[in-house]
C-alpha cells in the first residue's frame, strides 16, 4: 500500500542525510516529491537515484527564493522542513554572527518555508507540516550546544503556534526531535576532530542504546507524519534518540 498515493510533497535541504531519505522514502509510498537544497550536485544524484523525483536549487537563507518556489510549486500536501547546522559551543564561544546564522538557517528558514507555502495549503483544503528540531532543544541541554539548543528550542514553538492556531483550517504541524543520527553531517563534524575514532566513540555513548540513528528510521516516523494515519495529531515533538533524554 503507497501511504501517500495522490499526496504532494515539499522538501527543504533534501541534497544529503535525513531529507534525502525522507525525499526517496516518500517517493517510494507514492508521493509526488518537490526536493530542494543549496547544493545542486546533490540534488542531481538524488534525481538520478529517482528519477520521478522533481529537483530545482534553492536557497533556504534567501527569502526570494522560497518565495519563488511557493508560486512555482503552489499547494503542498506535505511541507517538511529540513534545514539545520550545528554549532559548536557554549555561549561564551557563542559570537554575534554564528547566533545570528544558526537562528537564520534552523528557526527563519523554516519560518519563511510555512509562512508562503501555507496560505495555498490551508486553500486546498489542509495538510501536514514537518519541522525538524532536535532532542538539543527545549527537551535537553547538551553540552557545547547553546545556539544550537536555542534555535532548535525556537522550532518546537514555532510548530506549537502553527498548530494551534490553523488546527480549524485542517493543518497539522507536528516536529522531529533525533538525537545523533548517521548522515554525512555527522562524518564532517566527526573528521574535523584531532582524533575522530575517540570522537565518534563520544557521539555513540551519548545514547544509551549503544549506537547513532539511522535516516531510515527517522524516515518511517516522516511517512507517519506525512501520511493520513497520523490525522489525530498535531502539535507535537516527537522524540527518536535511542534513550538519550530518558
Amino acid at each position: 500500500m503507497n501511504r501517500l498515493a495522490g499526496k504532494k510533497v515539499f522538501l527543504t535541504a533534501a541534497g544529503q542525510g535525513i531529507g534525502r531519505a525522507a525525499a526517496l522514502a516518500m517517493a517510494a509510498e507514492g508521493a509526488e516529491v518537490v526536493a530542494t537544497d543549496i547544493n545542486q550536485d546533490a540534488l542531481d544524484t538524488l534525481a538520478q537515484e529517482n528519477a520521478n523525483i522533481e529537483i530545482f536549487q534553492m536557497d533556504a537563507l534567501d527569502l526570494s527564493a522560497i518565495q519563488a518556489a511557493s508560486a512555482r510549486v503552489g499547494a503542498v500536501d506535505v511541507l517538511f522542513n529540513c534545514t539545520g547546522f550545528v554549532d559548536n559551543g557554549t555561549i561564551l564561544e557563542c559570537d554575534e554572527d554564528s547566533w545570528d546564522f544558526s537562528f537564520n538557517l534552523n528557526a527563519k528558514a523554516q519560518y519563511r518555508v510555512m509562512k508562503y507555502f501555507l496560505p495555498a495549503m490551508i486553500e486546498n483544503g489542509g495538510g501536514s507540516i514537518i519541522n525538524m528540531s532536535s532532542v538539543a532543544s527545549n527537551v535537553m541541554g547538551v553540552p557545547a550546544r547553546f545556539v544550537y539548543g536555542a534555535s532548535k528550542a525556537a522550532v518546537v514553538g514555532m510548530t506549537k503556534s502553527v498548530a494551534k492556531d490553523f488546527v480549524g483550517d485542517n493543518i497539522r504541524c507536528n516536529c522531529l526531535c533525533p538525537a545523533t543520527i548517521q548522515t554525512p553531517s555527522l562524518d564532517d563534524r566527526i573528521n574535523a576532530f584531532d582524533d575522530p575514532e575517540k570522537a565518534r566513540e563520544e557521539f555513540i555513548a551519548r545514547q544509551p542504546m549503544g549506537r547513532v540513528g539511522t535516516t531510515d528510521e527517522v524516515s518511517a516516523l516522516i511517512i507517519y507524519l506525512a501520511s493520513d494515519e497520523s490525522g489525530y495529531t498535531t502539535g507535537q515533538e516527537f522524540v527518536i534518540d535511542g534513550a538519550m533524554s530518558l
